[in-house]
């Protein structure tokens, strides 16, 4: 124990000597940590950040009917919505599609879960307001264009359900759909107003799933549902996971390649200061030595130098990454990060480890330092 309290006093007080160089050193650890701490915090958490920010753009799988069937019943959905993740899961909207007229003209109306499609399809614009209650409708722009609506105009719906029976309906223009798609050529309403009209209920065309996960983990869940699910086939949407499949992996790459180059020049300013550091001690080196220090003994104590740079900076760089990487993600994608506590024992031992290994070419130095000729003043 006494050894232990004499050679960390012999490791302070060299350091407290030296305290504008070791704090040189001391500040490239703690940037080269909170770099680290900072850029790991965000690629452990980018995935969902990522998941997050593409469900903006819309749904990244949906189901259709299998068998060459026409509609997907309420029990089939329910049986393929219990292999999803609950909690990943940002929103499922089922479809239904119909066939009607307006003012004798024929239309395609979508009867839907509205609520959920305010979660699946986020990008929608609605001019006006979206439908809060029976008889209200969201009009696609180019409906609008061709039958002249607008916000608060009141139409009939006409036409026939599998029955063969007519029907005829008064609905309100509760808002004007802007997408820059094919949704402006429909009507939408809730699901109960056109299970009103068609006399029948529980049956869809198309279910739409928005869910934050990988696009590795999304298309597993798909492949599990084909096998167990007869009544569905679950089909990822490309444009959106291809996309962010592509975009999370080069981000990835980039984190990788700066955390790299960030601990290299690390090592670089911390080797630099310990080889000035060695330089400027050869005279008390060779003392030692003359005295009978051995060279491990010498070697040790300016390694136990490193490590305690090392790991103080790395507790330091382990605190300033998580206000980094929270800079990053507030700026980035407008959303707070979730603060991983396993990265402080990563931090402080990576960064200990780069700390020695910049150490150890100037340390292995002092094997060549002989007492004689440094005693002499050569």
């Amino acid at each position: 124990m006494k050894k232990q309290k004499f050679y960390l006093k012999m490791i302070t007080s060299s350091l407290m000597r030296r305290r504008s160089r070791m704090l040189v050193a001391l500040l490239a650890v703690a940037i080269g940590g909170s770099i680290l701490s900072g850029l790991m915090t965000i690629y452990i958490d980018i995935p969902r950040q990522m998941g997050q920010e593409f469900r903006s753009y819309g749904a990244n799988m949906i189901f259709i009917p299998s068998n060459g069937q026409s509609s997907i019943t309420d029990d089939t959905i329910k049986k393929a919505v219990a292999h999803l993740p609950k909690s990943d899961v940002v929103g499922i909207a089922p479809y239904r599609y119909e066939t009607i007229k307006i003012n004798e003209q024929p239309f395609m109306v979508a009867g839907t879960d509205l609520t959920e499609v305010k979660k699946t399809s986020p990008y929608w614009f609605v001019s006006g307001q979206w439908p809060e209650h029976a008889g209200a409708v969201l009009i696609g722009q180019e409906i609008a264009n061709i039958i002249r609506f607008s916000k608060g105009d009141t139409f009939t719906i006409t036409g026939s359900n599998a029955r063969g029976e007519g029907f005829s309906k008064d609905f309100t223009v509760s808002g004007i759909l802007q997408t820059g798609g094919t949704e402006e050529a429909f009507v939408f309403m809730t699901i109960a107003d056109l299970e009103a009209m068609q006399g029948d209920s529980g049956i869809y065309n198309v279910v739409e799933c928005s869910i934050s996960i990988s696009g590795e983990a999304l298309q597993s869940i798909a492949n599990q549902i084909s096998k167990e699910e007869s009544g569905v086939i679950p089909q990822l949407v490309k444009r959106v996971t291809q996309s962010e499949g592509t975009v999370l992996t080069k981000l990835q790459a980039l984190i990788y390649l700066v955390t790299v180059i960030v601990l290299l020049l690390t090592m670089i300013c911390v080797a630099t200061t310990m080889m000035a550091v060695v330089t400027e001690r050869r005279k008390e080196i060779g003392l030692r030595k003359a005295l009978g220090a051995a060279n491990r003994n010498i070697m040790m104590e300016f390694l136990g130098e490193g490590v305690f740079l090392g790991g103080f900076g790395g507790l330091i760089g382990a605190g300033l990454g998580f206000w980094f990487a929270q800079l990053v993600s507030m700026n980035v994608f407008n959303r707070s990060i979730t603060f991983q506590p396993l990265l402080i024992p990563i931090t402080f031992f990576v960064s200990g480890v780069v700390t020695v290994l910049a150490c150890l070419i100037p340390v292995w130095r002092i094997t060549d330092i002989d007492p004689a000729i440094v005693l002499k003043g050569e």
